[in-house]
């Protein structure tokens, strides 16, 4: 059976011999400009009383087309469980986001913006949006955005496609 072949920790693409050291670096790389990045915006002052985590709750929530229960806000934030829901509960005292019962699970609360959360996070995101903007286009030309940004969705969404290609591997070796 054809499939992945272990090169140290990393699975390596039989087809790219000696690509398991080029994926790590390329996977620092990516990790490193993270960091870099996120330690300019943050040191921005433009978060005014709301740390960048919070904001990302916001702006999460901003984009979901209804109201949404904790664990489904889980997948979108680079946050544990425990510490999500802390902070939901400082956001929801600040008046920030609202909470209600789930009608189609009575345990569950839904979660969304009030008018202020919706307001602060439209006025923080249109500054973060020139912050980042600036910081991008300061490093990338248009085609090395247009790039970066293939990259980075065809990476969020390869596991699904790794399963499909390893299997179809295997189905065409038998």
């Amino acid at each position: 059976m054809a499939g992945p072949v272990m090169a140290g920790p990393v699975m390596a693409d039989p087809a790219m011999p000696g690509s398991g050291q080029l994926a790590n670096d390329a996977w620092e790389a990516l990790l490193a400009a993270h960091a870099v990045l996120m330690k300019r915006f943050a040191a921005s002052g433009l978060w005014e009383d709301i740390s960048m985590r919070e904001y990302d709750v916001l702006y999460t929530l901003s984009k979901c087309p209804g109201p949404v229960r904790v664990s489904e806000l889980d997948h979108h934030v680079l946050l544990s469980q425990p510490a999500l829901s802390r902070l939901v509960d400082r956001l929801a005292e600040r008046g920030l986001i609202a909470r209600r019962p789930d009608p189609a699970d009575g345990r569950g609360v839904l979660l969304s913006l009030t008018g202020a959360g919706r307001g602060l996070q439209r006025q923080i995101g249109r500054r973060h949006a020139r912050d980042v903007a600036g910081a991008m286009t300061a490093a990338l030309n248009r085609a090395e955005l247009r790039e970066l940004e293939a990259l980075c969705r065809k990476l969020a969404c390869r596991p699904a496609a790794v399963a499909a290609t390893n299997d179809e591997n295997e189905d065409a070796s038998r």
